[in-house]
């Protein structure tokens, strides 16, 4: 089969591989659609310190299964052929420590897919039947292979504590922060503030009525506790992972606020602790998402919940390595790339 290799910072070539084959308990997927996430353009540049090359990267994917693995079918009854599908690719141990407490995400060792073996950034890929969701008539394949990206932003937004009442940043409007904001607002927050450097991105968060900022023209702390007489903000989220949004998000929320980390940009960063332990700011990292988490991010797609449609552009696997090009130096009006073999 053919598939996208990570071969190198920046070396992203399409190649023969061998054929994935469904291992017992697993199901054979055709690829439809396969998202570019975040931490994968990280990867590509050789930023992220889980991928190593050669790697098949690709973990946001729909698609169609092919052939089920021997015992599919008795762990996740009702799987079929030539059913819709997408994929938790997030593999734990549902006997671990952690997976007994509900955080299935912090299971060790982790398996990913894309990461710890090979993703979706090819024709074929092979996958756990109990992660696998079949989809319902209504659900379209692209939005499925939405349902990843979606988890992460309910993660983060549920871990902040969102509620109507609060006053919310969130740095970065990237896939990620998009959807954040959107569930932020679903969750009934009606003072947001959401931060970008690329202008596209900013009229794009600008659509959804917050209020938008650009952090190389204005001083985003310095505004936010404007526009709150002093006080700042009750939550920050950052979403992008740099050490500058990580320092906006601590110094923008009231004391007692509450910072959540999911961006992955900078692996260290340095902060003001001491400032930290004054006012008593609460910080936490958004690893993933659980199992329930996962659920919901499908349920609220199949239902039409989310809006980001006008902003897909679909790219054929053997363009792939210029899709992320575009996405690191211009990507326009965009919020996610769509690879199809």
């Amino acid at each position: 089969m053919q598939a996208l290799v990570w071969e190198g910072p920046r070396q992203m070539n399409l190649r023969e591989v061998a054929d994935a084959q469904p291992a017992a308990q697993e199901v054979l997927i055709k690829v439809a659609y396969s998202g570019i996430c975040g931490s994968e353009l990280g990867g590509y540049l050789g930023h992220n310190s889980l991928r190593k090359p050669p790697l098949i990267m690709g973990h946001e994917f729909s698609g169609e299964i092919v052939a089920l693995g021997e015992g599919a079918s008795e762990v996740k009854p009702g799987l079929a052929v030539g059913q819709r599908v997408t994929v938790n690719p997030l593999i734990s141990d549902p006997w671990s420590f952690a997976a007994l407490k509900g955080r299935h995400n912090l299971s060790l060792p982790r398996n990913i897919l894309g990461i710890h073996r090979p993703g979706s950034y090819a024709q074929y890929i092979s996958a756990p039947a109990v992660n696998v969701y079949a989809l319902p008539a209504t659900m379209s394949l692209e939005h499925a292979a939405l349902t990843e990206p979606m988890a992460c932003a309910l993660r983060a937004v549920r871990l902040a504590g969102c509620t109507a009442t609060d006053r919310v940043l969130i740095t970065g409007l990237g896939p990620i922060g998009l959807l954040v904001l959107q569930v932020a607002k679903a969750f009934g927050v009606q003072e947001i503030f959401a931060t970008d450097t690329d202008a596209d991105r900013r009229t794009i968060g600008a659509h959804f009525g917050v209020q938008i900022l650009n952090s190389l023209e204005q001083n985003v702390v310095d505004v936010v506790r404007a526009a709150t007489d002093g006080a700042g903000v009750d939550m920050a989220i950052d979403a992008v992972g740099a050490s500058a949004t990580r320092s906006e998000c601590i110094n923008a929320v009231a004391p007692g606020g509450k910072v959540i980390f999911t961006g992955l940009h900078h692996e260290e960063s340095s902060l003001p602790v001491n400032y930290i332990i004054r006012n008593e700011i609460n910080i936490q990292g958004s690893f993933a998402y659980t199992p329930l988490d996962f659920e919901a991010a499908f349920q609220w797609l199949a239902a039409g919940r989310i809006e980001i449609d006008p902003w897909l552009i679909k790219a054929p696997l053997a363009e792939g390595g210029a899709a992320f090009d575009r996405l690191l130096n211009n990507p326009g009006p965009v919020v996610k790339i769509l690879l199809y073999s």
